[in-house]
């Protein structure tokens, strides 16, 4: 049986826009077309392709007026041969977007393969994290040194035509298949920016994005500065590194970076959080459906237990980023600094489909903070509320990261 990956990543996917996306394949390896009589075998398969028990009367009835429609096609649509696998894609896209859970969704091969390229914190694209649920796709933010950065895409910056093609109402994991692309490869993007009264064009040359999860560096007033950009496969170990070189210059205080954090596996957010906060402490609750729990606690060898702490957080800090907040903030451990973060309180599966054939991606529970709190769709507002302003963006300014020094300095 394939093996899930227990990822509470933001369906905004950093989307450094690498070659990568969602959807997904169901495992019965159908050839294209051939469709007379598929009815009469298809159902009984098993998901490894094998026979497998005939449903109930009940449930083929259920799929009769499929059945119906998938020989119509067949039979009449004017553009033959049909794709049998794009059509059965369809079906599965479709059934999970019955679910009404953003969360909850289909990748094909590809696009399993390369989301998740950033939690590897290596991929090919334009380098911008995006937010894909809305009616447009919307840059979150570029990556610093990016194709993106440098084209001058901006946060909130909505990409409204790929190549010419318009995205109007296009689901965004569609526009991510349009907008993704090999290194050296090119891609114009039609923006619509707040305040312009007219789209522009911007052509990007897509590049390899090489991203470390977490780093670090010695600022102003003896104050130790870390950025965790996703909790990835090598979060953990690229975060002790930096916490080692850093506490060992005996800094006044240390802030966290989680701006613009999508997300990332839940054990990675563990991992994290343990090394801020004392050994088996209560991270997060995960509660399923049936109201059944589990618990989450601290582990040892904490690296950063005691120094004062401020955690950066916005509105694109989500999920990984949030049960890190949520767990500091509920231990009074450290100060949330920033705006209120995105809100994403529940957790996916995401199970690889036998033979190759992409993977599910469900929502199977909600987490809490260790105080019980329930952020999903509400967020954790910060105890110093910090906006950045255009007047601040345009200046180059900074004063969420200037407030968390402040606070770091007047403590000491």
């Amino acid at each position: 049986m394939s093996k899930p990956f227990r990822i509470i990543l933001l369906v905004f996917i950093g989307l450094a826009l690498f070659a990568v996306i969602f959807s997904s394949g169901m495992a019965v390896g159908l050839a294209a077309s051939n469709a007379p009589g598929i009815q009469q075998y298809l159902p009984y398969l098993s998901p490894s392709g094998e026979q497998a028990a005939a449903p109930d009367e009940n449930l083929d009835a259920l799929f009769q007026p499929f059945w119906e429609s998938w020989n119509l096609v067949h039979d009449q649509y004017v553009d033959q041969p049909v794709d049998d696998t794009e059509m059965m894609r369809g079906a599965i896209r479709g059934m999970l977007a019955s679910l009404d859970d953003p969360h909850t969704s289909y990748m094909d091969p590809e696009e399993f393969e390369q989301t998740n390229a950033p939690l590897d914190g290596e991929y090919e694209g334009i380098g911008a994290w995006v937010d894909i649920t809305g009616e447009y796709l919307a840059i979150i933010s570029p990556m610093p040194d990016s194709p993106a950065e440098k084209a001058g895409l901006q946060p909130d910056d909505l990409v409204i035509a790929v190549n010419g093609k318009d995205m109007t109402g296009v689901d965004g994991d569609l526009v991510l298949r349009d907008i993704l692309g090999p290194a050296g490869t090119d891609v114009t993007l039609t923006i619509q920016r707040k305040n312009e009264p007219h789209p522009f064009d911007v052509t990007i040359t897509r590049a390899k994005i090489v991203m470390p999860s977490a780093q670090g560096e010695m600022l102003e007033e003896n104050v130790a500065y870390v950025q965790i950009n996703t909790f990835g496969r090598k979060t953990t170990k690229e975060l002790r590194d930096t916490l080692d070189e850093l506490m060992a210059q005996d800094p006044v205080g240390l802030i966290i970076d989680l701006r613009y954090n999508g997300g990332g596996y839940l054990d990675t957010s563990v991992d994290v959080v343990s090394q801020f906060i004392e050994s088996n402490q209560v991270v997060l609750y995960e509660e399923l459906g049936d109201g059944s729990r589990t618990t989450y606690r601290s582990k040892n060898g904490g690296l950063a237990t005691d120094i004062p702490l401020v955690l950066l957080v916005n509105e694109g800090s989500a999920s990984a980023s949030e049960i890190f907040a949520g767990a500091i903030q509920d231990y009074g451990r450290g100060t949330l600094v920033g705006t209120t973060t995105f809100g994403k309180g529940s957790v996916q599966n995401w199970v690889p489909l036998n033979n190759n054939q992409g993977a599910v991606r469900v929502t199977i529970a909600r987490w809490l903070t260790p105080n019980e709190r329930q952020i999903h769709n509400i967020g954790i507002e910060p105890d110093v509320v910090v906006e950045i302003t255009e007047e601040d963006i345009e200046a180059e300014r900074d004063p969420q990261l200037e407030k968390a020094i402040e606070l770091l300095t007047e403590t000491n």
